[in-house]
């Protein structure tokens, strides 16, 4: 299968995507002023304004850093944008300009090839401007649903094009080693030493999978999102429904469970439900959800990355508009409220970590979760 040509332009933005949006979406409020907020100072603390759209991964940056952050901080900014256009026809008319850089910055993390010889976004932006390094599969699989979520808002098939190559990529990455324990899965990198398979190397797949089929009518694309669901569900989901995150080469289990690996499985049973009928999976969907609202109080979700809780509480959303609840948004307001008083430099805007440095992806986060909760009830289908 030829692999699409992947354009370094930008994108279509600000008026034009306005005119996309639905019009009950346009006629609604602009998003929250919080969003506004932790968006400027995610520009002060971290934009480098070098004419690339890329951005420095820790706030007051010290001599031995990388000059751009990495991919995983960077496409969470650039989802952040994306969240802000979406959210109403004010937010793109605003902020549809800075999607379109960073969403042209974006492909400046792309190689055409890889160690498994289809192209994929590295960890660090490729020659001239960096080296490059190594390519993880769940920092392409977030890019390949920010991918996805532009397609089904702008219906540009510049972003099908590269939602189709990442899936491509995690194609590539399914484990056919039998020495490895529980053989299959997608690998979390391409790294030489690293034989891990996790949760979040395999769900987002299968979520991708399931969006690329939603759009194309594929049944390859379903086959294989099953594929990546079964065996993360065979190794690493708990009895209650929740998953562990990682099977080590040695098989040994890394057992903490992130919110970011609930979420994911949580769409992808919710996404299943809608794609083969089955009530079973959105039965299963509800059960992890409702495990999860047990586990993570506002003070646990404190003590998880930001940016996890933005994938946790955006898939939620996606369960909701799936079944036809809205049971979920006062956690995830709860949890803005909590961030804003708890976690909010007063002095910079930015999100302050519960140790160590000020990081682009935790203020990011807080953009895409104040952005998100703007959304009209109508539109959280749309999400990933």
């Amino acid at each position: 299968m030829r692999q699409p040509v992947l354009s370094r332009r930008g994108f279509a933005a600000g008026a034009a995507l306005a005119a996309l949006l639905p019009a009950a979406a346009r006629a609604a409020p602009p998003a929250a002023s919080r969003a506004e907020q932790w968006r400027a100072a995610m520009e002060r603390g971290f934009a480098l304004n070098d004419g690339t759209g890329l951005y420095r991964e820790y706030a007051s940056a010290e001599a031995s850093d990388a000059k751009y952050a990495t991919e995983w901080p960077f496409s969470q900014a650039h989802i952040a944008y994306l969240d802000l256009v979406m959210a109403d026809a004010a937010g793109a008319k605003r902020h549809g300009a800075a999607l379109a850089k960073v969403r042209a910055a974006e492909q400046l993390f792309w190689s055409d090839t890889s160690t498994t010889g289809r192209g994929g976004y590295l960890s660090r932006v490729v020659p001239p401007l960096g080296s490059g390094d190594d390519l993880y599969y769940d920092d392409n699989e977030w890019v390949g649903l920010a991918q996805v979520q532009h397609y089904r808002f702008a219906r540009d098939p510049a972003s099908l094009a590269h939602a189709k190559a990442v899936f491509e990529l995690i194609r590539s990455g399914w484990s056919e080693d039998p020495s490895l324990p529980s053989p299959g899965g997608v690998r979390w990198t391409q790294k030489a030493d690293n034989g891990d398979r996790n949760t979040v190397s395999n769900m987002p797949a299968a979520q991708l999978g399931l969006r690329l089929q939603q759009i194309t009518g594929e049944r390859a694309y379903l086959d294989d999102a099953l594929r990546y669901y079964g065996w993360t569900n065979a190794v690493l989901q708990r009895p209650d429904g929740l998953y562990h995150d990682h099977l080590k080469t040695d098989g040994t289990i890394e057992k903490t469970v992130w919110t970011y690996n609930q979420g994911v499985p949580i769409a992808v049973n919710a996404l299943l439900s809608q794609v083969t009928g089955e009530k079973r999976y959105l039965d299963e969907a509800k059960r992890i959800a409702a495990a999860s609202r047990q586990r993570f109080t506002v003070a646990q979700l404190d003590r998880q990355p930001p940016p996890f809780n933005a994938i946790y509480f955006k898939n939620l959303l996606l369960l909701d508009s799936i079944a036809g609840t809205r049971e979920h948004r006062p956690a995830m307001q709860a949890y803005a409220d909590h961030m804003w008083r708890n976690r909010r430099d007063p002095a910079t805007g930015l999100c302050r970590p519960r140790k160590g440095r000020v990081e682009l992806i935790d203020t990011a986060a807080m953009v895409q979760i104040e952005a998100v909760l703007g959304w009209a009830p109508e539109q959280w289908a749309a999400l990933y």
